[in-house]
């Protein structure tokens, strides 16, 4: 599974950052980085549909092997 944020929706609201602070983060701009590669582990992958799902300007999308993007 691959992260991608469209950085010209993103508002920097960081609800993303609350739900998986391992793959989201501010830097001191307030400029949104992303750790774009996920894990195998499920715990790890929840954490971050959840942060693609509680973006509100629906700014993350994940990417999947199976899904040819």
């Amino acid at each position: 599974m691959r992260i991608h944020v469209d950085m010209n929706r993103c508002e920097s609201h960081g609800q993303c950052v609350f739900a998986a602070p391992d793959h989201f983060s501010f830097d001191e701009d307030d400029t949104l980085l992303v750790v774009g590669e996920v894990p195998e582990d499920e715990e790890v992958r929840a954490a971050v549909r959840e942060a693609a799902a509680s973006c509100p300007v629906r700014a993350v999308s994940l990417h999947t092997a199976e899904s040819g993007a």
